[in-house]
């Protein structure tokens, strides 16, 4: 399937998330999770376009993303006017249909979405977690969990931050 420039998008301010928190950034609590909600929603999307249902998720959507993009572009300013300017340009040119992140071409299947440059792995659980301490985990780290089920994650961001939140949750494979 073609990418939509939502996804563009929502690639986009996954760059700006990661860079910002780079720099230092108190990024909010609830951008982390609406940016997994945004995914989520856009592959759910994905599954069935042409279904008519499908048209309440675009709006959804949208409105993930204008919320995330919203409070992003807000700390940008924070670091300077000629940064937010850069960004802002960047999400422009995404909602025009630009290609303006590269993904991978011959990234495996199941990484679907993984922005390139980021590292992703899916962690099995023998029980279902706690989404809270794992969206506590995704903020400390600076990575974006996703839940694929109630006991399977994916996690990914830059390789050095999945390897440590792993490290975290490792302590939850010990009975």
């Amino acid at each position: 399937m073609t990418e939509l420039p939502m996804e563009q998008t929502w690639l986009v301010l996954v760059e700006l998330l990661t860079d910002l928190r780079k720099r230092g950034t108190q990024i909010p609590d609830e951008v982390p999770k609406t940016v997994r909600l945004a995914k989520t929603t856009i592959n759910f999307y994905k599954a069935d376009p042409t279904n008519p249902d499908m048209i309440n998720e675009i709006k959804r959507i949208n409105d993930f993303l204008n919320s995330v993009q919203n409070t992003l572009l807000d700390l940008a300013e924070e670091v300077g006017k000629d940064y937010k300017d850069e960004w802002l340009n960047k999400l422009m040119r995404a909602s025009r249909g630009e290609r303006v992140v590269e993904k991978e071409e011959n990234a495996p299947k199941f990484a679907v979405g993984v922005p390139s440059g980021f590292s992703m792995v899916k962690v099995t659980f023998q029980e279902p977690l706690s989404e809270e301490r794992l969206n506590d985990i995704a903020e400390e780290y600076g990575v974006i969990i996703e839940f694929e089920e109630d006991d399977v994650v994916a996690i990914y961001g830059d390789q050095d931050n999945v390897k440590a939140s792993l490290k975290e949750i490792a302590s939850f494979f010990q009975k």
